[in-house]
């Protein structure tokens, strides 16, 4: 079978050799669509606080870069894992957590070591858990665990794995903000190195099951982080420890996300729906963990 757990799992760590530049941020910061216009920013192309996103001579790096650097390794260090081969038209993102153990750098080289701690068997489809710890000169930069869903590929006899899930605050969220994905959003995402023809192609997508292409799951999750960096954490993304969500639906290129933020003391916790599907689930057991 193209799934062989015991062989993924049983696997040594594979090491892969990271580098990037502020073209690499600025491009990524541009597929999550910072400089665009938003309801609290109208004019956000020359706004101060989004040339922290756009302009080099003001870089800094939101943490969830760190699922794209290198040219977004990590996802395809996972589908070539030992004992593993896929259909990518099967092939979903069911969850990410991003942890971050310095601030990331503009510039960078680093040594990022990948494994397959697990493979869960779902019945009709198989999850892959991806880690991968990334290293430079200076120690721990990040650790990235990822939760790769693969439709037809469960009934191994595989074991279950965790199926807890996050209940949202009983009270109205403390924020509340609309970002809108533009129609072209995808297509400007995957220059950051996931060429997944699920997210450009119309035949591609028909043959996955859906009516046309669907965003990036990782570029609703920067989306989302971006927005709760600037409405929570004063733009501050050294604040951020770690991120993470499960992805509970698919956004269409032109759709707009709801994204309700509710703050404790050091949390977030994030509800993100498509307005424009009666509010249909996007991210879920979403939390932001900062200073």
């Amino acid at each position: 079978m193209p799934i062989d757990a015991a062989k993924a799992i049983s696997a040594a760590p594979r090491s892969t050799e990271l580098a990037w530049d502020h073209k690499d941020i600025q491009l990524y910061h541009l597929g999550i669509g910072a400089g665009a216009a938003t309801p609290e920013k109208p004019h956000a192309a020359t706004d101060p606080d989004e040339l922290r996103y756009t302009l080099e001579s003001a870089l800094h790096v939101l943490p969830s870069f760190a699922t794209v650097a290198g040219g977004g390794m990590a996802l395809a260090g996972g589908l070539s894992a030992p004992g593993i081969e896929v259909d990518l038209a099967a092939v979903l993102h069911g969850g990410q957590t991003v942890t971050v153990h310095r601030t990331l750098p503009v510039r960078g080289r680093a040594t990022q070591t990948s494994s397959v701690p697990a493979v869960y068997d779902k019945q009709k489809a198989a999850v892959i858990v991806l880690r991968s710890e990334v290293a430079d000169d200076d120690g721990p930069l990040w650790t990235c665990d990822t939760q790769i869903f693969v439709r037809g590929e469960g009934g191994f006899g595989g074991e279950r794995g965790p199926s807890a899930r996050l209940e949202l605050p009983d009270r109205a969220p403390d924020r509340t903000t609309e970002r809108l994905i533009r129609e072209d959003q995808a297509l400007l995402y995957r220059l950051s190195g996931d060429w997944n023809p699920l997210h450009a192609d119309p035949e591609f997508a028909k043959l996955a099951g859906f009516d046309r292409p669907i965003l990036h799951g990782l570029c609703s999750y920067g989306v989302t982080l971006k927005a709760v960096v600037d409405t929570v954490l004063g733009g501050d993304v050294a604040r951020v420890r770690s991120y993470t969500t499960r992805f509970a639906g698919v956004v269409f290129p032109g759709e707009t996300l709801r994204i309700r933020m509710w703050e404790d003391e050091g949390r977030t916790q994030v509800s993100v729906t498509a307005t424009d599907r009666d509010d249909a689930p996007v991210l879920a057991d979403t939390v932001v963990e900062h200073g």
